[in-house]
């Protein structure tokens, strides 16, 4: 009989057997993309989609527009169903009913999937509600609470204070427990810009063991050191917090390496799938995964690592692969994210990062160019000579304004 600790050995040692993604980034986020475009649809379609239940049986009806040659709605639902794992008695119709409307209904029988005939309908309903194949789509406590929070942002409209989240204790109590175990790492194992921000964080945003920081607060202690603020990421709404107020927050209060990030997000645009592909990897063992050397030692700046107890220990021990940071071979790297990685790149500094990067982007043909319009918090595409005009413009004032400040300090 093997024990508890045997067990998870072998599956550790059974997960480091695969070197590399099973799927690419960007299926997964077409993936992503098509099942989202549905559901939304369907959702916009409410009144075309029925459910029906008598007598231990179960009828989900939806309709669908064919007023075109081609029902985008249609192709994309089915896509979605294929998610859905209903293993008991289920039967599939697809009808015509007229050259206006077509009828896909689902037919099933038996308490447990008349249940997931709901959930199916309650996901076609809503949008904002976990996908289909989230891990925690069949937890109902989970699922209201992360609608409710989904909510607040889907309401949330540009410009508008963003609303305060009244957290429960439970809640609050996961946070204290990983706050608190990793601030005692930081000190050893984070970069010195991730450890000055946190400070600050802590002295100005509400970051303590007791307190999960709003984001508000957060938004407006970036906007006062430069105006890159992380997206969310499709993860867990607790992970979510941890990762996004505790890796990326604090590092992307340095501006060099928010131009950094940044810099990858602007040379996807206009790329190829390919290059694309490679633009995440590159973020996925940087900014995700990034260590960099400070004072003769090596320091995460990831926020993969630094919201992650046991990848951070991990990350600067004796067992990963470390290599030197270079563009070109990074993006090519296969990655694991399954469990931690067996190998990680190490930039000299952010600026040496930032000037490679910029040396790689170069090279990636696109069929524009764009830059970011710190002035109006934009993208725009330098389409014609004008708008290049303009841009030199800009940056000529900028350095003349450089040079004084040198000249004075002279």
């Amino acid at each position: 009989m093997c024990g508890p600790e045997t067990n998870r050995a072998l599956l550790f040692e059974q997960s480091q057997k695969f070197v590399g993604r099973r799927q690419s980034l960007i299926e997964d986020a077409r993936k992503e993309r098509e099942a989202a475009a549905a559901a939304a649809e369907a959702a916009g379609l409410s009144e075309q989609i029925v459910f029906e239940e008598s007598d231990g049986k179960a009828l989900l009806s939806l309709f669908f527009s064919l007023r075109s040659s081609k029902s985008p709605a249609l192709s994309r639902t089915l896509k979605v169903m294929q998610y859905v794992k209903i293993k008991n008695r289920l039967n599939c119709t697809l009808s015509i009913i007229n050259s206006y409307f077509t009828k896909f209904a689902l037919h099933t029988s038996g308490s447990s999937t008349i249940s997931s005939m709901v959930r199916m309908r309650e996901q076609l309903c809503d949008h904002r509600d976990l996908v289909l194949w989230h891990s925690g789509f069949t937890d109902p406590v989970y699922r209201k609470r992360r609608k409710m929070i989904g909510d607040i942002a889907f309401k949330y409209k540009q410009g508008e204070p963003i609303p305060r989240v009244e957290y429960m204790e439970e809640e609050i109590e996961t946070w204290r427990e990983v706050y608190s175990t990793l601030r005692d790492l930081y000190t050893t194992h984070a970069c010195s810009e991730h450890l000055e921000a946190f400070h600050l964080l802590e002295k100005h945003c509400g970051y303590s063991p007791d307190n999960i920081p709003q984001l508000e607060d957060v938004s407006r202690f970036l906007k006062g050191t430069n105006p890159i603020i992380a997206q969310p990421e499709n993860s867990t709404t607790r992970k979510d917090c941890v990762h996004e107020l505790l890796g990326h927050v604090p590092i992307l209060a340095d501006r060099t390496f928010a131009q950094f990030s940044q810099n990858i997000g602007l040379a996807s645009l206009g790329a190829s799938d390919e290059d694309i592909e490679k633009l995440s990897t590159l973020y996925w063992f940087t900014v995700e995964f990034g260590l960099c050397k400070q004072g003769g030692a090596v320091k995460a700046y990831g926020a993969g690592l630094l919201s992650s107890y046991g990848e951070l220990v991990h990350s600067l021990s004796d067992e990963p692969e470390r290599r030197e940071f270079d563009p070109d071979t990074v993006a090519v790297q296969p990655y694991q994210d399954q469990t931690y990685q067996p190998v990680y790149f190490v930039s000299e500094s952010f600026s040496d990062a930032t000037e490679k990067l910029r040396a790689y982007v170069t090279r990636i043909m696109r069929p524009f160019s764009v830059r970011f319009d710190p002035y109006t918090a934009s993208i725009e595409v330098l389409d014609n000579p004008l708008k290049i005009q303009q841009g030199l413009e800009t940056i000529k004032d900028e350095l003349k304004i450089l040079t004084d400040a040198l000249n004075v300090l002279a």
